[in-house]
């Protein structure tokens, strides 16, 4: 289903203090199951991603940081695309390493439509594989690689996309919902027969 996933292996520690190895994906694949986290969102409310898969499918966008253009031009494009995403029972969701208020000020300014959350350490990028430790001269930034997943009614990642090309993104994403979808009217039960 989709793409194959590499993988790493971990050490950790079980019973009596013996080691044994842990596989642990470097990248996620269409049809595993969604990492779950819980973050704050521009309005400092709090956001599951178990909960709101359950009511729709989760467009989960990841990009370093609000103000930069690609990430503007973008977070414009969902917004303005926002009645489509409803059409396929879908909802948008940023995250960056960007805090609440940063969050708030970038949604206000462009009047964007959908959650921004703030994931100021990181631990949701790390989850989805988007962290990178980019050097620049001596001192190591924190990076977020550009990622879009899909994540399903039933909790599974139904795309995966780790090189977005921001030109033709939104109408990719809603093509893909389009033919994931399978259903009118975001009859869930539909697409699960499918999948």
């Amino acid at each position: 289903m989709g793409q194959l996933a590499a993988w790493l292996t971990d050490s950790v520690a079980g019973t009596g203090g013996v080691e044994f190895a842990v596989q642990q994906p470097t990248v996620l694949a269409s049809g595993f199951p969604a990492p779950n986290f819980c973050l704050l969102d521009a309005d400092m409310e709090s956001f599951e991603l178990a909960e709101a898969w359950q009511k729709d499918i989760v467009v989960l966008h990841f990009y370093l940081h609000d103000k930069m253009p690609l990430s503007v031009r973008q977070a414009i494009s969902f917004s303005d695309h926002e009645e489509d995403f409803h059409r396929y029972g879908a909802r948008v969701v940023g995250v960056s390493l960007d805090d609440c208020s940063t969050h708030a000020d970038f949604r206000d300014e462009h009047g964007l439509g959908f959650s921004l959350l703030s994931d100021a350490d990181g631990a949701a990028c790390k989850l989805y594989r988007v962290w990178q430790d980019a050097r620049g001269g001596e001192a190591v930034r924190p990076a977020v690689q550009r990622a879009t997943f899909i994540v399903g009614n039933d909790g599974r990642l139904w795309h995966v996309e780790y090189k977005v090309d921001v030109q033709m993104h939104t109408d990719n994403v809603l093509d893909l919902l389009k033919n994931l979808s399978g259903r009118k009217n975001g009859n869930r039960k539909e697409h699960r027969r499918h999948a």
